[in-house]
């Protein structure tokens, strides 16, 4: 194959019925092509396209098929009809040509001949030459791979996170207790009716409703936090049947900018007032929210679990930095058609991730939305083809394969544990051969790189969940955006009074958007 990194040069060959080709060497991995169609060629694709009009050509005074074929050329314009022979000989002679070549192209051919052009040129039984242009492949330059010093975060495995999963645990399993000789207090869950006012200057008269700020039956948890500045303190201390006049302010800034740091006053009916009482925990609970006979037993599980999870997080980390660091030293011209290809793929992932959440995609990926997305992605798919292409490129030069029995093993393990699920054979030998070898891969290259661990949060400023290779920060962008485009979309009743509700308050029958912080 042509590399599209070497100089333009042209190469020509002939094929036996005569058909020349001439191949140039183009940026981003694109391959020019120079096709001199022979005069037998284009008769006969005139020839055949007459035919095709004479079958199905309704003339007056002329029975199907039985058209002349000077009345046809009168009748449908000589440059139609050398328009459509040129359509259906481009498309034949372009994939010969292709085929003829050995040339692996990624996708459809592009003009470099004005078609227009062609048409005026174009004569049955007399030879045309046409120019178009094709993706093909790119080849990767790695310069360097070995030796690197890179740095990665330890993930260290924290036992605290064994104790706060059980309490939320217990959070989801609590029992409601009636309140009836109490004020409430704060971790009650109240049901109330309120509506809400801004104010929008310095006299208290000046009131304004505030849009969607309105709701009824609405049940909150009693935690400052969970709402606008004001709101649920303002609560703390009422007794069922009482109504009160509560203030609060809204933050700044604040996704609604006309309410960013505005006071306002909430006139809140308090409905019903319950507790949440906690289950104890012991071998009943374990052996209830799980499949373990005993505490013991399920606390051990969750330490493996989170020991597992430290240990993986360690793993992404190391591979993060080695990608990151191969991406500088790694040279490929992208063709558009692979990356475009790339973004198309991370667009249907995000896709895929937002209808299991319940999302109409079809409604919400509108072309505006995709093109929007295409956009915001494109930057994340070149760095993925770039640390594709340099894995690729280690295991070519350093000779690195996986056994069939190797294989076969990992497709047995993943069938165990799919159990009676259907599932592609065919596909899922392919992802685990494509898994296998990228361990081979990066178990390479830790032994000949240096990888040095440092506490985690250290390379980066402020904590944060990253995205793993497969969500990559583009798609989270990307979803981001479908998702707020999705939430403008809908009508929500409460749309700036809180911030979502945690897992252990049950929802309320009719749970309007909140007025979200």
């Amino acid at each position: 194959m042509l590399s599209p990194h070497e100089a333009s040069i042209r190469l020509t060959s002939v094929t036996k019925n005569l058909m020349k080709v001439t191949q140039e060497k183009l940026p981003a991995s694109r391959v020019g092509l120079e096709i001199e169609i022979p005069p037998e060629a284009s008769q006969q694709a005139y020839d055949k396209v007459l035919q095709q009009f004479m079958r199905n050509a309704n003339i007056p005074g002329f029975r199907k098929g039985k058209v002349p074929r000077q009345v046809l050329i009168q009748r449908f314009g000589s440059g139609r009809l050398k328009a459509a022979a040129l359509e259906e000989l481009l498309e034949d002679t372009l994939k010969k040509a292709v085929e003829q070549e050995n040339i692996d192209a990624l996708g459809g051919f592009e003009l470099r001949s004005s078609f227009e052009d062609l048409v005026s040129q174009f004569q049955p039984g007399a030879a045309i030459t046409v120019s178009a242009v094709v993706d093909v492949p790119p080849q990767a330059t790695l310069s360097v791979y070995q030796g690197l010093a890179v740095k990665a975060e330890a993930v260290e495995y924290d036992p605290a996170k064994v104790d706060e999963l059980l309490e939320n645990y217990r959070n989801r399993s609590v029992t409601r207790v009636p309140v009836t000789d109490r004020p409430a207090q704060e971790k009650d869950l109240a049901i109330v009716d309120f509506t809400g006012q801004v104010k929008t200057g310095e006299d208290d008269a000046d009131l304004e409703e505030i849009p969607g700020g309105s709701a009824q039956d609405f049940e909150i948890e009693l935690l400052e936090g969970k709402f606008i500045p004001g709101f649920i303190d303002g609560i703390l201390g009422m007794n069922v049947g009482e109504t009160k006049t509560v203030s609060a302010t809204f933050p700044e800034p604040y996704p609604q900018e006309n309410l960013a740091g505005k006071p306002a006053i909430f006139e809140v009916t308090l409905k019903d007032l319950k507790e949440k009482e906690l289950p104890e925990l012991d071998d009943d609970f374990a052996e209830e929210i799980s499949e373990f006979a005993t505490l013991a037993e399920l606390r051990a599980s969750l330490e493996d679990r989170f020991r597992t999870e430290a240990e993986d997080k360690t793993k992404a980390n190391k591979q993060e930095a080695l990608l990151k660091e191969l991406v500088i030293h790694v040279e490929v011209d992208l063709p558009e058609t692979l990356i475009r290809r790339e973004m198309d793929y991370m667009i249907t992932q995000t896709a895929m991730r937002l209808s299991e959440q319940g999302m109409d995609v079809k409604k919400m990926f509108t072309p505006e939305i995709v093109e929007s997305l295409r956009n915001s992605s494109r930057g994340e798919a070149i760095a993925r083809i770039q640390r594709t292409m340099a894995l690729g490129e280690i295991a070519k030069q350093e000779s690195l394969t996986v056994t069939s029995a190797d294989v076969d093993a990992k497709v047995q393990e993943v069938l165990t544990d799919m159990g009676e699920r259907e599932i592609d054979r065919d596909r899922l030998r392919e992802a685990a051969e494509e898994e296998l070898m990228r361990d081979k891969i990066f178990d390479w290259l830790e032994a000949n790189n240096t990888i040095e661990l440092v506490p985690e949060g250290s390379l980066t400023p402020e904590p944060s969940e990253e995205p793993s290779e497969e969500l990559s920060s583009a798609s989270v962008e990307a979803e981001s955006d479908v998702s707020n485009q999705a939430a403008s979309d809908q009508t929500v009743t409460v749309e700036a009074v809180s911030v979502a509700v945690d897992e252990s308050a049950a929802e309320p029958e009719e749970s309007p958007d909140a007025i979200s912080e």
